[in-house]
């Protein structure tokens, strides 16, 4: 699914300026271009659903720590939310109006009766019968104004004193500075622990995703880009912390958020309620026009960045090819060529999800707009609030005042800032789940190589390896090997020669079991290797490949590559065989000299004998070795060769090469053409038959080295 949508969204026609010059960015051009947004990859909720259940594996292993963090997240807001309504209506009704306070908020304050109000259930009743005198202004003293019927006047409840606010506000500033410090201070720890949450459950995907790439089979390896692997390893695998900060607390909060505002105002009027729901029509009908495109951008954002990481990749990787063929002005248009594309793609998309949120919070301003025309006009009436009566023992929203301004305002505010936020978050959802799934697509290939069910243990002590009627090819109806015998025996060195191309490299994969054959068997002592654990198999199969592969790591760490548990005795020991340690002692510090990147600082001839070295100390009891004398010279090859023998007395060992020196010295000789073993046999028998096809290999061999 990953791989065809990535198809998709890079299957588009690539203008460029000619020989690839741009003078700048280009601001807005391509962004019209429709094929970028057509047939958008399907992701239902059902899809989102799936893939964020498939992340439970690598969330378990964290879970207690999850569930307190989601604890403290659930309990923090909720503590805020509270703190909040009660800090606003302390200030702004009780220190700037002089209301007296609710019993709660006395001993939360530590202050006496005296500033408690007497009776909060009537709170309501009083403010609306404070008088007016002449002209409408209020008169000031104490009592109220008769009611109609000649009723006696309801006193009214004297104001907070000068000191008694000064007192209040105070203490409210201490119980700041307080929850500031302890806040800052919690904030900072929790911060600090969520993140390492964050990144365990991170680590835990990525691992598997390596995992599973290196038990892929060697076809999947073949056709992809090591760059885009290293994309997915690296970058989509980061969408887990994001699925539970973004696709699970975010909206979680943010839709808490939105409840918590809808019955904050429609306690305080209805008529709040109607108008955010009147609002939330459009903003509903513009997210989901909107998504497609937004998808689609995402999954181009994707593919282009994956491609720009193989690009560079690539680039290092060949840098001494680029340099030796002065190619450097080729690499730099292709990389800026895909420098740009992953540029746009990036900017594109979050083009659209500004353009998108513009409109969301135009129509989020015209409801706080209409929301303050509301609020002011019942203030002026000193409107009963809907619901205030009922939280009157904790704050005093009984009427509109200034207080219930501030906090319907602030949530009129907080609802049209919760709309943005829950559509950023359904925008970076759709990159989330994309992502996500690109990172599950690698965990999704299944190896074409895998054990049985019960395998068998490798065969010991080794008396022989046999290939026995074996077909292969790399694609369907290819053949590359065909109809293939052969068989070594322990004590034996058997070389397989041939031209470019004919299946020397591809018989010994099958020995490896990096790919398993179309028809036929290979065995070891008559045991099929589909029979044993793959990992057993290839821990007693040692290779030495024709690219040396060498790490930024110690002469001894290079060698003990694969064997962990060899000790600095082997090590030397298979230096010694692979005629290494005469020039592993000339470093500075021996076996502890430390190789640069790729082992650049030594030559093809010592990388090629350490990499033998690296086979040998495995001590396995079948070794291979892909042209392993190409780089050396005829004195080191004749030493290296006799030093094999003698270690391999017991052993199975095979040679692929094409060096007459390397062929002489074998026990057998395979002569594969086209796939097929034409020949086989000592050199003296294969070479005294002067019309054979080996003795014309040899020939052909002698004449193209200019020999004789």
């Amino acid at each position: 699914m990953a791989s065809e949508l990535d198809m998709r969204a890079t299957g588009r026609d690539r203008s460029r300026m000619p020989d690839g010059k741009h003078d700048s960015l280009s601001l807005i051009a391509g962004y019209s271009d429709m094929r970028l947004v057509e047939a958008p990859p399907e992701m239902s909720f059902r899809r989102m659903f799936g893939l964020a259940l498939r992340t439970w594996p690598y969330m378990r292993p964290m879970l207690v720590h999850i569930v307190v963090v989601l604890a403290f997240i659930f309990s923090g807001s909720v503590a805020g939310l509270v703190g909040f309504f009660v800090g606003v209506d302390l200030m702004h009704n009780k220190v700037l109006l002089g209301e007296k306070l609710q019993p709660i908020q006395a001993t939360v304050l530590f202050v006496g009766d005296e500033y408690v109000t007497t009776d909060p259930k009537k709170l309501g009743q009083i403010r609306r019968s404070k008088t007016k005198g002449a002209g409408g202004k209020k008169t000031g003293v104490a009592t109220a104004a008769a009611t109609e019927g000649g009723k006696a006047a309801t006193p009214v409840e004297p104001e907070l004193t000068q000191d008694q606010r000064r007192t209040v506000r105070n203490r409210l500033l201490m119980w700041g500075v307080v929850g500031g410090v302890f806040g800052g201070l919690f904030g900072a720890v929790f911060g600090y622990y969520t993140m390492w949450v964050w990144q365990c459950v991170n680590q835990n995907l990525r691992v598997a995703m390596i995992e599973r790439a290196e038990s892929l089979s060697l076809k999947y390896h073949d056709n992809s880009r090591v760059g885009d692997a290293i994309f997915r390893v690296y970058q989509d695998s980061a969408m887990i912390v994001n699925l539970i900060q973004s696709a699970i607390i975010a909206p979680a909060m943010t839709i808490y958020g939105l409840v918590i505002g809808i019955g904050i105002v429609a306690a305080f009027d209805p008529w709040f309620a109607a108008m955010v729901v009147l609002v939330a029509v459009p903003v509903g009908w513009t997210i989901v026009k909107s998504t497609p495109r937004i998808r689609r951008r995402a999954l181009v954002n994707r593919v282009a960045n994956s491609r720009l990481t193989s690009r560079i990749q690539e680039a290092f990787t060949a840098v001494k090819v680029v340099k030796a063929n002065r190619a450097e002005t080729r690499i730099f248009k292709q990389f800026d060529e895909d420098s740009r594309d992953a540029l746009s793609a990036a900017y594109f998309l979050r083009l659209d999800m500004v353009l998108v949120t513009l409109a969301v919070a135009l129509l989020g301003a015209s409801l706080v707009i209409v929301g303050e025309y509301l609020m002011v006009s019942w203030v002026i009436e000193q409107r009963e609030t809907f619901l205030g009566a009922l939280v009157a023992g904790v704050i005093g929203f009984v009427i509109w005042n200034y207080g219930a301004v501030e906090i319907a305002r602030g949530r009129l505010g907080g609802l049209a800032g919760s709309a943005r936020g829950l559509l950023g978050i359904w925008m970076r959802m759709q990159d989330l789940f994309l992502a996500l799934e690109r990172a599950l697509f690698l965990l999704d290939l299944e190896p074409d190589v895998t054990d049985p069910p019960d395998p068998v243990p490798f065969p010991a002590p080794i008396e022989t390896v046999a290939w026995r009627s074996v077909r292969f090819g790399y694609e369907a109806g290819k053949d590359v090997l065909v109809e293939v015998d052969l068989a070594a025996s322990a004590g034996t060195v058997t070389a397989i020669v041939g031209g470019t191309g004919a299946g020397k490299s591809t018989l010994m994969t099958l020995l490896l079991r990096l790919y398993d054959p179309g028809e036929g068997a290979v065995s070891i002592n008559g045991v099929d290797l589909k029979d044993m654990a793959v990992s057993d198999l290839r821990a007693h199969v040692g290779i030495a490949l024709q690219k040396n592969v060498l790490f930024a790591a110690t002469v001894a760490n290079n060698i003990a590559f694969g064997t962990p548990n060899a000790d600095r005795a082997a090590i030397e020991r298979a230096a010694r065989v692979a005629c290494a340690d005469d020039f592993i002692l000339e470093m500075a510090n021996g076996y502890d000299t430390e190789l640069g990147e790729r082992g650049g600082k030594l030559s093809s001839g010592q990388r090629q004998r350490l990499s033998i070295a690296r086979a040998v100390v495995r001590d396995s009891p079948v070794l291979i070795l892909d042209e392993p004398t190409a780089s050396l010279d005829a004195r080191t090859e004749q030493r290296v060769l006799a030093n094999l023998a003698e270690w391999g007395r017991d052993r199975v060992i095979f040679l692929i090469t094409h060096r007459l020196s390397t062929i002489k010295n074998a026990d057998r000789i395979a002569l594969i053409e086209e796939g097929r073993i034409v020949e086989y046999g000592t050199h003296d028998q294969l070479i005294a038959d002067a019309d054979g096809r080996y003795r014309a290999f040899v020939d052909a061999e002698t004449v193209g080295s200019g020999a004789g």
